[in-house]
């Protein structure tokens, strides 16, 4: 954790007035290219003495940039020429310089909720200092409330390729409940929280756990396995949730975790469990008070299995894409659209095969959707089921309406060509860096090296955007993900892509920047440093282009900017910083 970061426990506790150091920018006017400053105007702020590289083809490096009034106002030399008697002007000291990253797959409203509540053990590189960790976060966890580590990281991070035992679980934190949950993959309560839900020796095991019981019958721990996911999530929704100042709080936090490694937007996918509009209520907040410092596109994400067509006829009449502005709009449907197109990855268990039912019950949603002209985009892990996805797709599809697949792991060149084809995208993320020892096992090497073809994805001509399914299934870690796309090589340092999956960093920064920028529509005013763009960006606190690869996934930002705002500083920049208040 950076120095300059509170831990989620002390956010949680911690004042959030607003900081006098940054004045709150106004909020900005719909995402077009032609709203730019005056070109003669003085700037708000210029940065100068740094390596930026802007993705801009017409000028991809400069040294210094001018911001105005929310945007790039200049770049190069000519950002001298504005700096005017009010101009704040920053010495980069040779940083790197790049546009504000993107995340293209991320659940940060849903996390945002329980930020200050969860425990993270993504990075952490041993059995023993997982255990460690637990112990103390078990010091400091206020009573009725348990230790959550709700996914982000992987066994094969961990030195000895496992994850904790109930009995270490047990020992290592003997008095407060624990719900570790593994990726998809599996959750371990502890004794503590097994007493806490109500387990005693007469309880029978649930279908697709086993319970772990001391000689007289008394349930000591728990160990829940996909495909039981039901039970999985139903254990976790169980556990106590905060308060709705609490979770503004934590909201805040969560930006300000993002906004440490450079974050300045993310496209949110929605996630099970999130209810629309309720569970919208604290961005929405953040927003109408001018606080959110990530800007969010999201997409509204049916919870009624079997009665999918009815939640989004319903949520059509309270929403529409493009309600909002540059920093919250929504911009469509899904991920999921059916329950029945619901192909789940966890890589350590079979690929699922979808019910006879889900193209009837697929098109008609995207029925519904292509007469709204809503945009949609579609969780599609395996090739199997992505076929089946397009061949509805082809069928019911309104040309010129973004459709985006997600994940596509293992996607074909035949299906490449037809989201090619249909004028689609894809969104990767980096699952593989924490499952690619499960996929490998499963399914050999050579499909292995052949997984996510990112370069035959783009030789189709295929927007691709970079991004994380954070948080359950992999980590927030952008860098980790710029590190994977890469390098091909797993947390667990294993490498396990193939030539035509793997980018130079530069491209790989373009994936999540520009690329990025496509699913939201908004490619013609974000993604790159040019005049007119929004003036999103972070300074570096290692160059990226240069900085030996082992050393990427620690790369964090020493000053974030998001529409001209000073959001985040650090190092040198630690005297901007507005911190939480």
């Amino acid at each position: 954790m950076s120095e300059h970061e509170l831990t989620r426990r002390q956010a949680l506790t911690a004042g959030l007035g607003v900081a006098a150091a940054v004045t709150l920018a106004s909020t900005l006017g719909p995402a077009t290219a032609s709203a730019r400053p005056a070109p003669g105007a003085p700037a708000d702020l210029v940065l100068r003495n740094g390596k930026i590289t802007t993705l801009d083809p017409n000028r991809p490096r400069a040294g210094a940039l001018a911001i105005r009034d929310g945007r790039v106002l200049a770049v190069g030399a000519d950002a001298a020429t504005h700096i005017g008697p009010r101009t704040r002007v920053l010495d980069l000291r040779g940083r790197r310089v790049v546009p504000g990253l993107n995340d293209s797959h991320t659940h940060i409203t849903r996390q945002g909720l329980s930020y200050t509540n969860e425990l993270s053990l993504a990075g952490v590189r041993s059995v023993a200092d997982a255990l460690r960790i637990l112990r103390a976060e078990a010091a400091r966890t206020p009573a009725g409330q348990w230790i959550r580590v709700v996914g982000g990281f992987s066994q094969f991070q961990f030195a000895e390729q496992r994850l904790p035992t109930l009995a270490e679980l047990n020992a290592a934190v003997p008095d407060t409940p624990v719900f570790l949950l593994h990726l998809y993959d599996r959750a371990l309560l502890n004794q503590t929280a097994l007493r806490v839900l109500g387990f005693d020796k007469n309880t029978p095991e649930p279908p697709g756990s086993q319970i772990q019981r001391d000689a007289a019958g008394n349930p000591t721990g728990l160990l829940i396995a996909n495909p039981n996911a039901t039970l999985l999530y139903a254990t976790l929704a169980k556990l106590p949730k905060l308060d709705p100042d609490s979770q503004y709080r934590s909201t805040r936090a969560y930006l300000r975790h993002l906004n440490v490694r450079g974050v300045t937007s993310a496209n949110d996918a929605g996630g099970g469990g999130q209810r629309f509009p309720e569970d919208y209520s604290v961005v929405d907040r953040l927003h109408a008070e001018n606080r959110l410092t990530v800007r969010i596109g999201y997409h509204v994400f049916t919870q009624q299995p079997g009665a999918e067509l009815a939640d989004y006829q319903r949520m059509a009449k309270l929403t529409h894409p493009g309600a909002g502005d540059d920093f919250l709009r929504m911009i469509g449907a899904g991920e999921l659209l059916v329950y029945s197109a619901s192909d789940y990855e966890t890589f350590f268990q079979p690929r699922p095969d979808l019910p006879a039912t889900m193209e009837s019950e697929l098109a008609k949603v995207l029925e519904f959707l292509a007469g709204q002209r809503w945009p949609f985009r579609l969780h599609a892990t395996y090739d199997e089921s992505i076929s089946r996805f397009l061949d509805v797709i082809e069928r019911v599809h309104t040309p010129g309406t973004r459709f985006v697949l997600d994940h596509a792991e293992t996607i074909s060149p035949r299906n490449i060509d037809r989201v090619a084809a249909l004028g689609g995208g894809i969104a990767i993320q980096h699952r593989l860096a924490f499952q690619g020892e499960a996929f490998a096992q499963r399914y050999g090497a050579a499909a292995t090296r052949d997984a996510l073809p990112v370069n035959r994805m783009l030789r189709a001509g295929i927007p691709v955007g970079l991004g994380t399914d954070a948080t359950r299934v992999a980590s927030d870690n952008v860098w980790q993900a710029l590190h994977w796309l890469h390098t091909g090589r797993t947390v667990g340092g294993h490498t396990v892509l193939g030539p035509d999956s793997r980018l130079s960093r530069e491209d790989a920064l373009r994936r999540l920047t520009v690329g990025s920028a496509w699913f939201t529509g908004e490619q013609q005013v974000k993604g790159s440093l040019a005049p007119g763009k929004l003036a999103d960006l972070a300074v570096l606190s290692e160059d990226y282009l240069t900085v030996p690869a082992p050393r990427i996934p620690a790369i964090t930002s020493v000053l974030t900017v998001v529409g001209g705002r000073i959001v985040y500083g650090a190092a040198e920049h630690a005297a901007f910083d507005p911190g939480l208040g």
